[in-house]
């Protein structure tokens, strides 16, 4: 089984509750275990606000999500005019463990798999990350009735 969620949305605060609660209430159906779920939601709320915190004023965003058997798959992309990597690498290297900001893409590097960030000149940036779901695979839980095991 295979699922995909795209959300297109404002650059405004109130869209990362909207897309976490989408997001949370969506794995839930799937049976996905609240510890993966909640993992998976802090991420997305990390990504959608650093969207928001960083992406040029008026822009839209967009969430996309793909649920496949056994992996949650999450991309924030701004449209944005994207950033310089090699700025963004000396943040890193500079950051302080105590700073107030900075800390969302090591939340979410902590949190999931696969942290990519990419930046597309005059186009925008995309944060993508990965969680394992563990156990059985979600064709495997939806044979199985409503009763069955949640996929952790």
């Amino acid at each position: 089984m295979k699922v995909s969620l795209v959300l297109c949305l404002p650059r405004d605060a109130e869209t990362v509750r909207v897309t976490r609660e989408v997001l949370d209430a969506s794995l839930a159906a799937l049976k996905v275990s609240s510890d993966i779920r909640d993992d998976i939601t802090l991420a997305l709320g990390e990504a959608c606000a650093n969207v928001i915190q960083h992406a040029d004023e008026g822009d839209e965003y967009e969430v996309r999500v793909q649920v496949m058997s056994s992996r949650c798959v999450v991309e924030v992309v701004d449209t944005g005019r994207g950033f310089d990597s090699a700025l963004l690498n000396q943040v890193h290297a500079d950051q302080v463990a105590t700073a107030e900001h900075g800390r969302g893409l090591q939340i979410i590097a902590a949190l999931a798999e696969n942290l990519q960030i990419e930046s597309r000149p005059l186009q925008g940036a995309m944060i993508r990350f990965e969680k394992h779901l563990q156990a059985e695979s979600l064709a495997g839980a939806s044979r199985s009735g409503a009763d069955s095991p949640a996929v952790r």
